[in-house]
């Protein structure tokens, strides 16, 4: 609830009043090969509405560090006995299910710590997948310093590609341009109009391809939102950790 770029936006009304966490969760339990959702938020004040949201729905769920987004996850995977993590954030309320099962059977045949769709980003923007195994989320959460390390979860796994065996998914034409993630106030607005042009249940990534192809102006909604925005604000606090740690000296 606590986003500095659009406050509360997880339980923002979206789909017939259902907040946007409701999107995220109803696309996933599409998913053939997830056994279970668990939603991992923080242990603010102003996530007691997330909790109540999940208590109502019977959802299962873990409450941490707010800044420490890693620890969080290595807890709630660790409370719930997870020997494999799908990675998805919840301001990505048209997450592809079928596309995410795709992911999921490329890791359960082959032999990777980690796999993604974002290194380099080739699909659009609100799809990305990220999975990988309970033993690499305890020994990034038992080595990750610094601060976008632990803010965004897995950056310190793909910084250290020497340490993981990582595979990142390409997309055959490169489509990363788009966008359909929630993280400013014109991402929300894209995202209702998607919502309410769409009528189909759940939503896949060629839906909203074959909408945007139809109505190429909606593109032009969140075209000037900075997609890298949040890693920026993460590195920043890098530098200014690294400077405390020579410092410390």
């Amino acid at each position: 609830m606590g986003s500095s770029r659009l406050p509360g936006k997880v339980m923002k009304p979206l789909d017939n009043e259902n907040p946007l966490l409701d999107s995220v969760i109803s696309q996933l339990k599409n998913c053939k090969l997830i056994d279970e959702i668990l939603v991992a938020t923080t242990e603010l004040k102003e996530d007691n509405i997330i909790v109540e949201y999940l208590q109502k729905n019977k959802i299962k769920y873990y409450r941490g560090s707010s800044e420490d987004v890693l620890d969080r996850y290595y807890k709630c995977a660790t409370k719930f006995v997870c020997s494999t993590i799908v990675r998805i954030p919840a301001d990505k309320p048209f997450i592809d299910p079928e596309f995410v099962d795709s992911i999921i059977k490329k890791f359960e045949k082959e032999n990777f710590d980690y796999i993604t769709t974002f290194l380099p980003p080739s699909f659009p923007i609100g799809t990305e997948v990220e999975i990988f195994s309970y033993e690499s989320l305890e020994k990034t959460w038992k080595n990750a310093k610094l601060p976008s390390e632990r803010e965004h979860v897995t950056p310190y796994i793909y910084n250290n590609k020497n340490k993981f065996r990582i595979l990142n998914i390409k997309n055959v034409k490169d489509e990363s341009n788009l966008r359909w993630a929630v993280d400013r106030k014109e991402d929300y607005e894209l995202a209702l109009e998607i919502i309410t042009k769409i009528k189909t249940r759940p939503i896949f990534m060629k839906d909203i391809m074959n909408l945007l192809k139809i109505n190429p102006e909606l593109v032009k909604i969140n075209s000037n939102v900075d997609k890298n925005e949040g890693m920026k604000k993460s590195t920043s606090k890098d530098k200014q950790f690294l400077i405390g740690k020579k410092g410390d000296k």
